[in-house]
């Protein structure tokens, strides 16, 4: 891979009881993260960033999306999935954003999980031990509410100030006894046209 990886982090995790409640079905979130050197460090304001997104996006998506499905089982096992960077302070949140919104990274990911849906993202700058905050919805329904997650998590000593946390999240189930309905009911009772595409973006 043409891009320098400090470390790489797994992360799982199993919600088996929420609100005082067993879930009947437990939830489990999984995160892979890679912590990188910023391809664009020292370099000033680069103004053409396409050559390091296309020496760093691509190894990056697939190697993330691996240790999403060594967890996960299969790409069908995958329900939410999502993605996100953080940017250290020496470098731009465009950095943050241009490996992880091209599909030169998430066509890794969206292609193995079978999915539909845009991937939910966040980009950010921060320090080390800053806030990694991966949204998730599910893969193939943009309205089904129950997916609506976020994974949160740090690293002790990432992003450095010239470094990029680079992470993809998944869940498989949703929020445990989800309760607040999906997005096509509250269209119907406030009078949209639910089978009308752009109403759904409303």
């Amino acid at each position: 891979m043409p891009t320098e990886i400090r470390k790489t982090l797994l992360h799982v995790e199993d919600t088996l009881i929420e609100g005082g409640k067993v879930a009947e079905v437990p939830l489990r979130m999984i995160a892979a993260l890679a912590v990188i050197k910023n391809p664009w460090a020292g370099q000033g304001f680069v103004e053409d960033l396409r050559p390091g997104i296309h020496d760093c996006a691509p190894g990056l998506g697939e190697l993330l999306t691996k240790m999403i499905l060594d967890v996960a089982g299969s790409g069908e096992a995958v329900e939410g999935y999502g993605k996100s960077a953080v940017v250290g302070v020496n470098g731009e949140v465009e950095h943050a954003s241009a490996l992880i919104h091209t599909l030169r990274f998430g066509n890794h990911y969206r292609e193995a999980v079978g999915a539909k849906s845009y991937l939910a993202f966040c980009n950010t700058r921060g320090g080390a031990d800053a806030p990694v905050m991966i949204p998730l919805m599910d893969k193939n329904d943009g309205g089904r509410r129950s997916h609506y997650l976020t994974i949160q998590l740090s690293v002790a000593d990432a992003p450095g100030p010239d470094e990029i946390i680079v992470a993809l999240g998944a869940s498989i189930g949703g929020r445990p006894h989800h309760r607040i309905g999906d997005r096509y009911q509250d269209l119907k009772e406030l009078g949209h046209d639910v089978e009308n595409p752009a109403a759904i973006k409303a």
